[in-house]
């Protein structure tokens, strides 16, 4: 099939912009893949791998717009690249603060005329450029949210220690989720106001959490962002020290939880001994590190927090649903299955709820891959860069999802699909909605799913609604992501002739 490419120089462009782009000349007739992405040398590789990249397209820069389209005929390829540029040039003018329309700022100096009591900027450009953007607003007295990718990291550290020098916050490189002052950036939760600090190096770690403190009647004071490198020790914690030192001075913190990735040795020895000087009642969380960690889910972090704040005892429980309740499910749900089905695949939108749903399901079925391949048992991240060549991420479209839970149905292996379901700014407006007719479709062919939801009843889409589609279309709706893992592992197990 032809692959059209069409190259807007110096037009850039971020990605939610992208993504939208990708959705709409997909939908034209004929049209089979498409993409719009920025020409830097990571996204040309991605769009060569996933074969949409033509002759035009390689001549991209870092700041040029390329348009990629594979069809089943020229002229389709055409309308397509056609309802692109349309699209972009139709925009509409930017409204100010005051609803009157004007330009929209084309530079930092600009927007804080615009805009002179900003004391925050979100930062969305290639990563080649976004250092350079980020030093001037440092150098202008801004926080920064930094939103951009692939940024070096040599310039992350140079920033974070700027940062600090200056007594303010770079939340990233790739950051898509804060809570500042119960404002809520990115793709965030609707969450009220409350006592518990939290500092996330994991956007959908922030988000679970957050979630289940709503859940149990408490709030956030500040969530702050860090990025995912920042535990690292390339980097060293830089981003997580200056946050804990403002949640150890901010009145409104009395309790403090700390999220992410599993720290590297020397930054963990750090992180030791800035929670021994914080004099403040604190829980860690470091997905899959139980050495690390304090609370050793996403829900238990949360569920401590809140027994800190209200000084009573946590106890951990494998399930909140009573015991007979969850034995029944497991009993009925792999009592009728095929005795070739004994497998669990997740098929996930979250990155860190992927993680975690990895490590638990290993306690109990040994071998789990992170990924499309390997195990019987597997988890696929599908926010990963791999899966979103050309297409929206899964929380913003559900398309690729419907396309892996109909692949993984149709394996007769398979005995559970495991699913999250993210709510929230930024999110699709309906994801269980765009998820059902896949589900429904698994359950016909036998395929247990079991699904838990990442929300709240204030987020746009609403806890209940999105959760009542889920068992309409046939899932099983668990209170949390670990207890969604365990009860498929619990099902797995007893279809493949172990105990429950």
């Amino acid at each position: 099939m032809p692959v059209f490419n069409v190259v807007r120089r110096s037009a850039y462009h971020d990605s939610v912009t992208l993504m939208r782009l990708s959705r709409e000349m997909e939908i034209v007739p004929g049209v089979v893949r498409a993409a719009a992405m920025m020409g830097t040398p990571a996204n040309r590789a991605l769009l060569r791998d996933a074969g949409l990249l033509a002759g035009a397209g390689d001549t991209a820069g870092p700041t040029d717009l390329v348009i990629a389209v594979v069809a089943a005929s020229d002229d389709a390829a055409r309308a397509a690249c056609h309802a692109a540029e349309a699209t972009l040039d139709a925009a509409p003018p930017r409204s100010g603060l005051d609803g009157a329309s004007r330009p929209a700022p084309r530079t930092l100096t600009s927007a804080l005329r615009t805009i002179p009591d900003a004391n925050l900027a979100l930062i969305s450009v290639p990563g080649l450029y976004a250092a350079a953007e980020a030093t001037k607003a440092l150098h202008a007295g801004l926080h920064i949210m930094l939103f951009s990718d692939n940024v070096p990291v040599d310039d992350e550290v140079r920033l974070k220690r700027l940062a600090r020098e200056r007594g303010l916050f770079v939340m990233g490189p790739d950051c898509g989720t804060a809570i500042l002052g119960g404002v809520a950036l990115g793709f965030a939760n609707a969450v009220p106001r409350g006592r518990i600090g939290l500092a996330a190096a994991s956007g959908t770690g922030l988000q679970a959490v957050s979630c289940h403190l709503a859940a149990a009647g408490e709030g956030v004071s500040h969530a702050i962002g860090l990025g995912g490198r920042d535990l690292s020790d390339d980097v060293g914690g830089l981003m997580l020290e200056r946050a804990l030192e403002a949640l150890a001075g901010d009145d409104d913190s009395t309790v403090v939880c700390v999220i992410g990735k599993p720290p590297g040795p020397a930054t963990g020895k750090k992180i030791r001994g800035w929670v021994e000087r914080l004099e403040k009642p604190c829980v860690l969380h470091f997905t899959g590190d139980v050495g690390a960690s304090t609370a050793t889910t996403l829900e238990d972090a949360a569920l401590a927090a809140v027994a800190l704040a209200r000084g009573t005892e946590h106890r951990w429980r494998e399930f909140t649903l009573a015991e007979g309740h969850v034995q029944r499910l497991v009993r009925d749900t792999a009592a009728p299955m095929a005795r070739s089905r004994r497998c669990v695949r997740g098929v996930y939108a979250g990155g860190t709820l992927a993680q975690e749903a990895v490590a638990l399901l290993r306690r109990r079925l040994g071998d789990v891959a992170l990924g499309a391949d390997g195990a019987d048992h597997r988890v696929v991240d599908l926010g990963d860069d791999i899966y979103t060549v050309g297409r929206p991420h899964p929380m913003i479209d559900g398309t690729v999802r419907r396309e892996w839970i109909a692949r993984e149905a149709a394996d007769l292996t398979t005995a559970v699909i495991l699913l999250d379901v993210v709510l929230g700014y930024g999110a699709h407006v309906d994801p269980a909605g765009e998820l059902a007719p896949a589900i429904a479709s698994a359950r016909a062919r036998g395929v247990a799913v079991i699904a838990s939801v990442c929300g709240t009843e204030a987020d746009p889409q609403g806890l209940t609604p999105q959760t009542d589609a889920l068992a309409r279309a046939g899932a099983i709706v668990m209170p949390s992501n670990a207890q969604a893992a365990r009860l498929a592992a619990h099902i797995a197990a007893r279809a493949a002739g172990g105990d429950s």
